[in-house]
């Protein structure tokens, strides 16, 4: 984001922050946020008029209520208010806003719930299934399919299988694209329950399953460089023989055998 749409940023979630109090229904709140980020991605003149930088803040949110009084519930219609009612540089800052927190009040429920860490993995590894798997790619991301279809065969896949946040989540990134590939809609779920807890996500590939101690000291060892939690999201290839790979942000620490092999043999040939 850039210019106005920072600061609105900053005020919008004041907002949010405010809606989920004790006793708010997060599944509700959520599924409101997202149905509004579709009505106003398939209404142009409805987005404009909601983003448009000329009006006040007060005219906006008036039109917030006149849209949305009685149609949701008072939680949305705050968070609604608040997002509205900035100052944002592009419309689709408005609405990628309002997705954020939608997926952030999934996350909420999750954390709840006290499985949020088993969401997060579980969409990561749904992520992976699906890139790994052509077929199945291009099944879930052609919008030509109806989206009734795909999400059939979304809940044939996941039934009984994951966390009712994890298979809200997917659902959405399968229905509502917003065009943009499955994984990219997914990596922007991840990054969005990365800000609600405050947290970095590393994903760590090696030959073999992590121990529970592989993970704790990697962990803390992560948590004591980047100074602040870590999530991992492991990856299992047999490729690189041993040791293990970090990726976090635009950082990479490359520690397994196959690129050391590779370090040698460059060595030999020089």
């Amino acid at each position: 984001m850039q210019g106005s749409s920072r600061a609105a940023a900053t005020q919008s979630r004041e907002a949010f922050t405010a809606a989920l109090t004790a006793g708010v229904d997060l599944p509700r709140l959520a599924g409101e946020l997202f149905s509004v980020v579709t009505l106003l991605d398939s209404n142009s003149h409805l987005r404009r008029a909601v983003a448009d930088p000329a009006r006040e803040e007060s005219d906006k949110v008036a039109l917030t209520q006149r849209l949305f009084a009685g149609k949701v519930s008072d939680a949305a219609l705050t968070v609604l208010g608040g997002v509205i009612g900035q100052r944002w540089s592009t419309d689709r800052d408005l609405t990628d806003s309002l997705e954020s927190y939608a997926v952030e009040t999934v996350v909420a429920a999750a954390e709840s719930n006290e499985r949020v860490d088993r969401v997060e993995d579980e969409l990561f590894r749904f992520e992976r299934i699906v890139a790994a798997d052509p077929g199945l790619s291009a099944a879930l991301g052609d919008t030509a399919v109806p989206a009734d279809k795909r999400l059939a065969l979304v809940d044939d896949l996941l039934r009984d299988k994951v966390a009712d946040e994890t298979a809200l989540l997917v659902r959405q990134a399968v229905s509502a694209p917003r065009g943009r590939r499955f994984g990219r809609v997914v990596e922007g779920f991840l990054d969005a329950a990365s800000r609600r807890r405050d947290q970095q996500t590393a994903t760590v590939t090696s030959a073999v399953t992590l121990t529970d101690g592989d993970r704790e000291r990697l962990v803390s060892g992560l948590s004591a460089l980047y100074g602040g939690k870590v999530h991992l999201n492991t990856l299992i290839d047999p490729r690189v023989l041993g040791g293990v790979k970090v990726e976090i942000g635009d950082e990479v620490i490359d520690g397994t055998v196959i690129r050391k092999l590779d370090g040698a043999r460059r060595a030999m040939g020089a």
